[in-house]
């Protein structure tokens, strides 16, 4: 088993308060968030951003890899996540990937194919309890 671990510290009430986040490899440290990084503009991250990151990210990494597993090499795999939140509900309620891709000697159709498993397969696909959607160009 692997285990990844982050830190977050919060002070005050929530619409007043802040907080840092921070991750044991120290890519983020002590990186601020807030209220109004969350729900309006301020500077800093939130959870959702890092949510949006992840995804994008995971969704990249297992294209890679089922296109491998298919015998394609992908010269570029540039991938964005947009997640969105329900502030009444404070739920998370979609995430909508867009990908644009090179990837030499494939068909549309199994360009396809195999982005439609990355995006059902990847470990934080499976993980979020939300509607994902994506958007898949080859270039």
């Amino acid at each position: 088993m692997i285990k990844h671990t982050a830190n977050a510290v919060w002070n005050g009430s929530v619409k007043e308060g802040n907080g840092t986040i921070s991750t044991k490899s120290k890519v983020l440290n002590q990186q601020p968030y807030s209220f109004k990084t969350r729900f309006e503009n301020g500077n800093g991250t939130n959870p959702d951003e890092l949510i949006a990151a992840a995804h994008a990210g995971c969704f990249a990494m297992a294209l890679s890899l089922i296109l491998g597993q298919n015998g394609f090499t992908p010269d570029t795999i540039e991938a964005q996540a947009d997640v969105t939140m329900d502030p009444s509900k404070l739920e998370l309620t979609h995430s909508h990937l867009t990908l644009k891709a090179k990837i030499p000697n494939i068909s549309i159709e199994k360009f396809l194919e195999i982005a439609n498993a990355a995006k059902d397969n990847c470990p934080i696909s499976k993980v979020l309890n939300l509607t994902i959607s994506l958007d898949a160009q080859l270039l």
